[in-house]
């Protein structure tokens, strides 16, 4: 049983805790709020980005001469598994619920007789992959440096994925990333890079078809999917990583909360204890005393 030494110093050491919880709660709601006004102001162009490609890809189907980042190379034998996380812990299952839907994914693949390369944004996903698909990972972008993030940032990203899918490295590439819907509730999502998912018929009628006008494009559809694409690209990780950026802080903030609570509870539970401890080390030294005096 412990003394009332050990008893105090254990609750100094969980009030310590406490305060630190605390302030990381109130830091990761500050900046919660900025980080989801930026990840809800970039999904409107991302998804119209989507449709207008989409339109257009559906529109030169079939004929010669297509982007390849639109049709894809042909063949689906090489994935490219984008892995995007945190570069700091303490929120929650935030990194952990990510890549568990990657290793479903690439033990899917693996199972299919499929190749799998990996590249991992954010160290903790990159972490818990190294223990069982090292040999799998290309490489592991540290993005700790980025306080606010910018397009500029990603577009070393973009830029490397289209190059290897053009030089042949993989035929699929597909991002998993966490997208926001609040505090409480992340959405792990993966979405399909390059080459673009085209809608299957079914969706085609339920997505919007922007303002139901016909659009003419000059100089033409492959001239503006050349330019288009690669650009696509850019902007859906951009989207991703700002989604990302805003779970987060969310799951972090209500991790934090939850640990603060959990450490006010011990705090109660170990005073709780001192106290009936403290009391009963009085009662046996008044029981002593008087059973000394009596004894006299």
């Amino acid at each position: 049983m412990p003394n009332l030494k050990d008893l105090k110093t254990r609750i100094t050491s969980v009030k310590s805790t406490q305060k630190i919880t605390k302030a990381m709660q109130m830091v990761a709601a500050s900046k919660l709020r900025k980080a989801q006004v930026a990840a809800e102001a970039a999904r409107p162009y991302a998804e119209r980005m989507e449709h207008v490609l989409s339109g257009l890809g559906a529109s030169v189907a079939g004929q010669p001469g297509n982007p390849k980042l639109l049709i894809g190379s042909g063949k689906d034998d090489v994935h490219m598994i984008v892995v995007a996380t945190s570069e700091r812990g303490l929120c929650g299952g935030f990194n952990s619920s990510i890549v568990r839907a990657a290793k479903q994914k690439i033990d899917l693949l693996v199972g299919e007789g499929k190749t799998v390369k990996i590249l991992c944004i954010g160290k903790k996903g990159a972490l818990q992959l190294k223990r069982r698909y090292g040999a799998m990972i290309i490489d592991i972008i540290d993005m700790s440096h980025v306080r606010q993030l910018r397009f500029g940032d990603i577009l070393p990203i973009s830029e490397r994925l289209i190059e290897l899918f053009e030089r042949g490295e993989f035929d699929i590439c597909t991002l998993y990333y966490a997208r926001f819907k609040s505090a409480l509730t992340q959405i792990v999502t993966a979405q399909q890079l390059i080459p673009v998912a085209m809608p299957e018929p079914d969706e085609k009628e339920k997505r919007p078809n922007l303002g139901g006008a016909i659009y003419e494009y000059e100089p033409g559809e492959p001239e503006i999917l050349t330019a288009l694409l690669p650009r696509n690209v850019s902007v859906q990780v951009f989207k991703a990583l700002l989604e990302n950026a805003a779970s987060e802080q969310g799951a972090r903030m209500t991790a934090m909360d939850s640990a603060t609570r959990n450490a006010g509870d011990m705090i109660s539970s170990l005073t709780l204890k001192y106290n009936r401890t403290r009391q009963a080390a009085i009662t046996r030294e008044l029981i002593e005393i008087i059973s000394g005096a009596e004894a006299l």
